[in-house]
C-alpha cells in the first residue's frame, strides 16, 4: 500500500482517540474560517467552503461549530489571520514529504516543522524540493455501500474524471486538479452523494522501505506533523508492507 494510503488509513484509527479527535476538529474549524474568508459564508457560491462543511460533518464536527467557524470567516468577532503555507522536505530514508499548514504565526510553525524533521532523522528543504514529485489531484470519496460501482465509474468517466479506485470500504474518484467542482457537482446532479470532495497530492512514485527503524521514523514524523495544531495535510511517497507496519512502535 502506498504512503498516501496507508497514512490516510492510519490517521482515521489515531483519530478515534479525544486528544487527537479535538485536534482533527480544531483542523476543520481552521479551513472553514479561511475558505469563508475567501469566498464568502454562503455554501451554494463558495465550492470550497461546501466541500469543507461536508468534510467536518462526515468527521462529526458538530454543527454549532461550523456555524460559528463560518462566523468567524466572516468577520464576526474574529482577530485571526491564518495564512496558507506549504512545507517540503525528506524523511528517513530519502522519503518525499509534503506539509500543509494553516498558521497565524509563520515563524512558530516553521520552527517547530523543522524540529520534527531533524528528531526523526530528516530534514526540511526548500520550498519545491520535493512537490514536483506528487501529482495534484481531486478526491472524492463515496461509501462503497450507498452507490454502485459500475454506475458510479460510468457517470465518473462521461464527467472526464481521471480514475476510480476502490480503497477499504470506499470509492474515490480522481480528478484533475481544475476539474473537481465540475465532476463533483455532475455527481451530485445523477444521485451520487459524496461524503467529501478534497484537493489532494498523489506521488508519482514511491519508495519501498524495508528497513524497520527507518520505518518507524517515516511513521513518527508524520504522527508528530498530522498532531500538531497548525497542520492541515502531510503527504509522503513510501511504501511499506502490511507485515512490517505491524512490527513498528508508533
Amino acid at each position: 500500500m502506498s504512503g498516501h494510503s496507508k497514512w490516510s488509513t492510519i490517521k482515521h484509527k489515531k483519530a478515534k482517540t479525544d486528544s487527537l479527535r479535538a485536534a482533527e476538529f480544531q483542523k476543520f474549524s481552521r479551513e472553514l474560517i479561511v475558505a469563508a474568508k475567501l469566498g464568502g459564508g454562503d455554501p451554494a457560491g463558495n465550492f470550497r467552503l461546501r466541500t469543507a462543511i461536508e468534510k467536518a460533518k462526515a468527521a462529526g464536527l458538530p454543527n454549532d461549530n461550523i456555524k460559528r467557524a463560518i462566523e468567524k470567516g466572516c468577520g464576526a468577532g474574529n482577530n485571526e489571520n491564518y495564512e496558507e503555507i506549504t512545507y517540503e522536505g525528506y524523511a528517513a530514508g530519502g522519503v518525499a514529504v509534503v506539509v500543509e499548514a494553516m498558521t497565524d504565526n509563520r515563524n512558530r510553525t516553521a520552527g517547530d516543522v523543522r524540529s520534527f524533521f531533524t528528531k526523526f532523522n530528516g530534514n526540511l528543504g526548500e520550498t519545491g524540493c520535493v512537490g514536483w514529485m506528487f501529482d495534484k489531484k481531486g478526491c472524492i470519496t463515496f461509501n462503497s455501500s450507498d452507490v454502485d460501482f459500475d454506475a458510479l465509474f460510468e457517470a465518473a468517466i462521461n464527467l472526464d474524471a481521471d480514475d476510480i479506485v476502490e480503497e477499504e470500504d470506499e470509492y474515490k474518484v480522481y480528478t484533475t486538479f481544475e476539474n473537481l467542482q465540475a465532476v463533483t457537482e455532475g455527481l451530485d446532479a445523477q444521485g451520487f452523494k459524496s461524503v467529501t470532495a478534497e484537493f489532494t497530492r498523489i506521488p508519482q512514485n514511491t519508495i519501498e522501505v524495508t528497513d524497520e527503524k527507518t520505518a518507524t521514523n517515516i511513521m513518527r514524523l508524520l504522527g508528530k506533523l498530522e498532531e500538531h495544531d497548525d497542520v492541515q495535510n502531510v503527504y509522503a511517497n513510501f511504501d511499506i508492507d502490511d507485515e512490517l507496519m505491524e512490527k513498528l512502535d508508533v
